[in-house]
């Protein structure tokens, strides 16, 4: 997600200048600026929107901050430069609450100037704390929930004589809920940044007369291998020569130290092989990050933008998903849970087949369009078409600001951070995810669902990131067999139920990367023709649901691998922990957590992610680049 860099060193023998290219690779001799531009140029990989910096210099704070590009924040201070300082926090920002605008780009400099913040992750409970803090006099220039933490902090601060930064800093920690790594520099502390996390990342880094922080390594490593993880739930406060870890209660603690072995290039990708790889793994805090500040203060289920009245939303009497590619699947498996949950008929369509074939939409259609960058030709020019038609449209998105979410009636933005490889993963996760929301927010305004029952669903999604991280922690097996057949010239793939999509996808995996033949099927189309394909040593795929759901659903998928068995096929089973019912029929078993049957995708996708990334590395193609492919299609 956005980049963070953090910098106190001695004084500055010199001020490189201010271009890029010269800032590659660090001078022995740098300023704060020098360090944290080039650190927030290494971050240019985690994607942004708006890029700032910050620094104290001669008793103030000053800062320049832009929209745009790294570039245009470089040609700011070309024109308008900063001092030459010691001390310095920077930042690129992926717009969460507020667009993309030079007043929403971090940092955010209150208290009259005397205090600047950064801040990666999403506040919770911001709106509650604004009102206090407007209520005591406190204005805001910006729609950010970090101006709302900045304002907390310098208020803290002030209520505590302005002493102790880390202190307040600490206050203001146990008043936050929700995810966020804060960094903050006050002109009372010249020499310092005082830095907090809280299932966000942050990564110190030690040097000789100078100490950083980054979000990753990337940040830092043209000056240092040497770091310290911050744990959860922590505080640092560094200086040039020393730095001080406490709790959120001001308790001494201690971070993890660590060598960086890698080099520039593997350190934007976190230490893995590719970015799909580092991808697969973020896929746990995308799920997290996606879920988090979606209650408001009654506890009831809230959409990021809406401009459709909800006697609307009531009378919606069919739903339309359109989307293409790993979105469509997202957005099948969406209609399985809106189905259940809102009663509501729901049709999923391939955005750039909708509007040629005069679909039946009015005004009380809901169309929801999925898409990853929210620049996607096709879905675009079908939600211009329903809307044309009367419809309103919500968009599940990962882009704030993009053109698809600027023209719905609504957004629900996914926050899986920017997806650097064009094989989607965490964003194809985190779009189940919000579709999911969306489902339960339909029926909360519905009332198909009590309170309770939305608050049930709501704690399991709550332990999918944890039981992702389960199924990511035990890939080896995973990878095993995908080495195994790389020499494979097709694979299959069998799903019923919501396993169907998941299958679709898989097969997709393994098209877009491997460039081998792989097909999805609906298991119970077996027998209407695909059987016979299957051959000795066909490898088959096969998404078993949870034997808790519906007896006979998994009874006849049991059956569909026996079939294929009986025929040859080599059978590979991703079913959940527990089920022995497919062991005798099962050449190789990927157990999954247990978990609902609508919620099983969030978990049955991970393993066949896996598979595809290893096996297309095993022979030496390019997971992030696949040929003939793009990461967003902006053409019909």
């Amino acid at each position: 997600m956005c980049g963070i860099v953090g910098y106190v060193g001695r004084e500055p023998a010199v001020s490189t200048p201010l271009d890029i290219a010269d800032l590659v690779g660090g001078s022995q001799e740098h300023g704060a600026l020098e360090v944290i531009l080039e650190g927030l140029r290494r971050l240019e990989y985690r994607g942004y929107d708006s890029a700032g910096v910050a620094v104290v210099a001669d008793g103030a704070v000053e800062y320049r901050k832009k929209a745009g590009k790294l570039a245009n924040l470089i040609t700011e201070l070309q024109e308008s430069p900063l001092p030459i300082a010691r001390t310095g926090i920077g930042h690129t920002r992926w717009a969460t609450h507020g667009g993309p605008t030079d007043v929403n780009a971090h940092p955010h400099v209150v208290d009259g100037g005397r205090l600047a913040m950064i801040h990666n992750g999403i506040i919770e409970n911001f709106a509650e704390i604004k009102r206090e803090l407007v209520e005591k006099g406190y204005e805001f220039r910006s729609e950010t929930d970090t101006e709302v933490a900045a304002v907390l902090l310098a208020d803290t601060y002030n209520d505590l004589d302005g002493q102790d930064l880390t202190a307040a800093m600490q206050a203001t920690c146990r008043r936050l809920e929700g995810a966020f790594t804060l960094l903050a520099v006050h002109v009372d502390h010249p020499g310092h940044v005082v830095a907090a996390r809280r299932n966000s990342p942050l990564v110190l880094g030690l040097g000789e007369g100078e100490n950083f922080l980054g979000s990753d390594v990337s940040g830092f490593i043209d000056y240092t291998r040497s770091a310290v993880e911050l744990g959860q739930d922590q505080v640092v406060s560094i200086t040039a020569d020393d730095y001080e870890i406490t709790d959120f209660h001001g308790n001494p603690a201690e971070g993890k130290p660590f060598e960086v072995l890698w080099d520039a290039a593997a350190a934007e990708k976190g230490g893995f092989p590719s970015f799909m790889e580092k991808e697969i793994h973020d896929q746990p805090m995308a799920v997290e990050q996606t879920l988090l500040g979606r209650l408001d203060e009654k506890g009831n289920l809230t959409l990021d933008e809406l401009k459709i009245d909800e006697s609307l939303l009531r009378s919606v009497d069919k739903i339309i998903v359109i989307a293409c590619g790993t979105a469509s699947y997202a957005g099948q498996v969406a209609r399985y849970a809106i189905e259940h949950w809102c009663r509501i008929p729901t049709e999923v369509e391939l955005a750039h087949e909708f509007r040629y074939r005069d679909p039946i939409v009015d005004e009380r259609t809901l169309v929801v369009a999925i898409s990853q960058s929210g620049e996607t030709m096709d879905t675009l020019m079908a939600v211009r078409h329903a809307q044309e038609q009367g419809a309103k449209v919500v968009a599940i998105c990962n882009t704030n600001g993009s053109t698809i979410p600027r023209e719905a009636d609504a957004v629900l933005y996914t926050h899986a951070g920017p997806e650097i490889a064009v094989a989607s993963t965490k964003a194809f996760l985190a779009q189940i995810t919000a579709a999911y929301l969306l489902g339960l927010y339909l029926a909360q305004l519905r009332g198909n669902k009590f309170k309770d029952e939305i608050g049930t669903i709501l704690a399991e999604l709550e332990a999918m990131p944890a039981k992702i991280q389960t199924v990511i922690d035990n890939e080896d097996q995973v990878k095993e067999l995908a080495r195994a057949m790389k020499d494979e010239g097709s694979v299959l793939f069998l799903g019923r139920h919501v396993g169907y999509p998941v299958a679709l996808e898989g097969a997709l995996k393994l098209k877009e990367i491997a460039y081998i033949h792989a097909e999805g099927f609906a298991a119970g189309e077996l027998k209407h023709g695909p059987i016979a394909l299957i051959d000795e040593g066909q490898p088959v795929f096969v998404i078993v649901p949870s034997p808790r759901g519906r007896d006979s659903l998994h009874a006849k998928v049991v059956s569909n691998i026996q079939e294929v068995r009986a025929r040859g096929a080599v059978t590979i089973v991703i079913a959940e922990e527990g089920d022995e019912s497919v062991s005798d029929y099962a050449n190789h078993v990927f157990r999954v957590p247990a978990a609902p049957a609508l919620l099983q995708p969030l978990l049955a996708t991970v393993p066949l992610q896996i598979f595809a990334c290893e096996l297309a590395g095993a022979k030496g193609y390019d997971v992030d680049q696949p040929r003939n492919l793009a990461k967003s299609v902006t053409v019909e």
